[in-house]
């Protein structure tokens, strides 16, 4: 039920003659001006486009109570999980409707804390974020990455901790890289690409990172190369020092893909070479920590789900490796030494659980954790006897522990006050069969006593992606959903990380089906259990999970009432041709390949569209600096998309100015698009 005295008057898109021929199929591109974001006619298309979907949406009367209620919800004091360096901590805190959280240090957790950076007045309307930071070892210096309206590029500065003076070093062109401090507090390292072109810098594609390593007080141009693959121009190169400062550890990776190499070198000899430790692209390998010669690594080499092994880098063959931690029924997420002790983070059918192991790989303890959610943090160095975790849940917001490995104790550090009551919730997991007949397990949140009439507006959100995970997580956006009597649910599909390596690679490249037939399977379980039905119906999804909505939505027009793509990959042909688009050919496969282009073509979203059809209520949502997944994308199966559809469903795009991929983006901005969207499937579902 569309605001009825709302006419949608879609301007005409022009349409070239652009046709590709791939394997001896011809493929249609009448949009492809669109892919140019700075030209008139797309800046023209952009104006027009959001002249329509703006007043559109100021109109429906509930929206202004919604941004009243999500920025009342929102204003609540946020922390991230403090961490130490030297003798200081150090934490994030947003006081509630901050732009851009602020980053506190301390000396104590009894001192007043200080601001040490406040990303907040780097711009007035709060685009300028903060992208990274890294503090040296002492704790007086701290590198720090800036990133202008959402954009992968980051210009790294550098802080005198003490006087809070920004030194004079600049560091320019960085992407996809953090940065790593030596011990002797001179300088760090970073990978960066060289310098592109400016009127193009947010298309173009991005190879051969490369690894240098920057002495304070130098400019940029005489930092030192420490390594580069001329002949791998998908290579790219993370590189960070041990926490002892004796070994560069370089981590190689090549798009997308979780297989990785493992290279060292020798930092208390200057001269030394850059040493092969895992020379093929068979596994994650991931270094941990190291006992002398021993090198602690994580890994899925022969376990999906993940162990720790042992590597003596004198004796580095394969048949000489140890298991230290074998693979267990759960999955393995990360390892840390602190206490002296492995703390290991798994993953027990999608939310978090933690275990401590010494360090010949015997089980020890259980954490006990305030109940089923997902937790981050337990940080720290190799013997300290305290860190500090954050756990939140669907219904509980991000709250902050010290546990202290002393006393085996968690204790309370910061609780946020929501205007809410989660007794008022509940969450239930269900397992449903998907079409091949797997069991996919899935979150439902709503009020308790919810009548299972098949009535209830449902919000189905999902990615199924490169290996990530979706876990319990809270979020205002969602409660203000679930206020209005919305059901929110969430699948654990497959292609994500929730099982290990096999339940990703069970959703990628030829297998890519799977994904959109479970997210299918988990709306079909929703409707036949009563929770909602067809024209009670969202879904909604960002990035990959913006193209696993375009796809269900081609597939099954008939399922949904409403879709909400978000900066999607909507373009599974052209995807390669932008930015880092052509790394993720690992996960999707390449259309140069002729089986995979064959797969790609027959679910990308704006290849799919039928002329003719009545497709559901569509609202696309993307940004204009989203230099990740280009606003070509989006852009496109807009005008795609308004061509083909017949019916009465509004299909809109909003597009957002000065703004990215998602990170970074300022609280003000975050609301209004949520305001945006709720009151959107307010009016298509007929929420009272």
């Amino acid at each position: 039920m569309v605001s009825s005295h709302f006419t949608f008057n879609y301007p005409t898109t022009r349409q070239e003659e652009q046709v590709d021929r791939y394997h001896g199929i011809e493929v249609s591109d009448p949009y492809r001006w669109l892919e140019d974001p700075d030209s008139e006619e797309t800046r023209a298309w952009v104006a027009a486009q959001n002249q329509i979907t703006f007043p559109y949406l100021a109109q429906i009367p509930a929206r202004d109570s919604l941004k009243q209620r999500l920025t009342q919800l929102w204003d609540y004091e946020k922390y991230s999980v403090p961490f130490k360096e030297g003798d200081r901590y150090f934490y994030f805190k947003n006081d509630g409707l901050q732009n851009q959280s602020v980053l506190y240090t301390l000396e104590s957790l009894d001192d007043t804390p200080k601001v040490l950076l406040d990303p907040n007045k780097f711009s007035e309307d709060g685009t300028i974020a903060l992208a990274g930071l890294a503090v040296s070892e002492n704790g007086k210096l701290i590198a720090y990455g800036l990133s202008t309206s959402g954009s992968d590029w980051v210009e790294w500065k550098v802080k005198n901790i003490e006087t809070g003076e920004d030194l004079e070093d600049q560091i320019k062109w960085v992407k996809f890289s953090g940065a790593s401090w030596t011990h002797d507090h001179q300088g760090f390292f970073y990978s960066r690409y060289d310098e592109p072109k400016e009127k193009t810098k947010l298309e173009d594609v991005n190879y051969f990172q490369k690894l240098y390593y920057h002495r304070l007080g130098t400019p940029q141009s005489e930092d030192q190369l420490i390594y580069d693959r001329p002949d791998q121009k998908e290579w790219g190169f993370n590189g960070s020092v041990t926490e002892d400062g004796r070994y560069l550890i370089i981590s190689v990776w090549r798009g997308t893909d979780p297989k990785n190499l493992l290279f060292y070198k020798d930092l208390h000899n200057p001269e030394s070479e850059v040493i092969e430790l895992i020379n093929e692209f068979e596994a994650h390998y991931s270094f941990i920590d190291r006992d002398g010669s021993i090198f602690w690594l994580q890994t899925d080499l022969d376990a999906p789900k993940g162990r720790v092994i042992a590597i003596d880098i004198n004796n580095p063959q394969k048949n000489h490796w140890q298991e230290l931690i074998p693979e267990s029924e759960d999955t393995l997420q990360s390892v840390g030494v602190i206490n002296n002790q492995f703390v290991v983070e798994y993953l027990k059918d999608a939310h978090s659980a933690i275990k401590i192991f010494n360090l010949e790989g015997s089980f020890i303890r259980e954490v006990d954790l305030p109940g089923l959610g997902t937790v981050g943090g337990f940080d720290g160095k190799r013997y300290d006897t305290e860190t500090f975790y954050v756990f939140t849940s669907f219904t509980t917001p991000s709250t902050i522990y010290r546990y202290d490995f002393l006393k085996q104790e968690s204790t309370l550090f910061r609780q946020p006050q929501v205007d809410f009551n989660p007794d008022d919730y509940e969450t239930t997991q269900v397992f449903y069969t998907s079409k091949d007949g797997t069991q996919i397990p899935m979150f439902i949140t709503h009020k308790k006593g919810l009548s299972l009439d098949g009535n209830n507006p449902t919000y189905l959100y999902g990615y199924g992606g490169f290996g990530i995970s979706l876990t319990p997580n809270f979020s205002v956006s969602n409660l203000v959903w679930m206020e209005m009597g919305g059901v929110y649910a969430v699948p654990n599909l497959r292609g994500g990380g929730e099982y290990g390596e096999q339940w990703h690679q069970a959703g990628m490249k030829l297998k890519k089906q799977t994904v959109f037939d479970d997210f299918i399977a988990a709306a079909e379980w929703l409707i036949e259990h009563h929770y909602t039905s067809s024209k009670k119906l969202a879904i909604g999804g960002g990035s990959n999970g913006g193209l696993l909505v375009g796809a269900c939505m081609t597939q099954r027009p008939d399922l949904f009432a409403a879709v909400l793509p978000s900066v999607g990959v909507m373009d599974m042909i052209r995807f390669p041709q932008f930015t880092i688009g052509w790394a993720w050919c690992p996960e999707y496969g390449s259309p140069e390949n002729e089986e995979e282009f064959k797969t790609l073509y027959a679910y990308s979203p704006l290849h799919n569209l039928k002329p003719g059809t009545s497709y559901p209520a569509t609202m696309i949502t993307t940004a204009d600096h989203d230099d990740r997944v280009v606003p070509a994308h989006s852009f496109k199966f807009a005008a795609a998309l308004q061509k083909c559809h017949q019916g009465a469903n509004p299909v809109l795009i909003r597009i957002e100015t000065k703004a990215g991929h998602g990170a970074g983006k300022p609280t003000a901005k975050i609301i209004e698009e949520v305001a945006d969207k709720w009151a959107f499937l307010v009016d298509i579902l007929n929420i009272t």
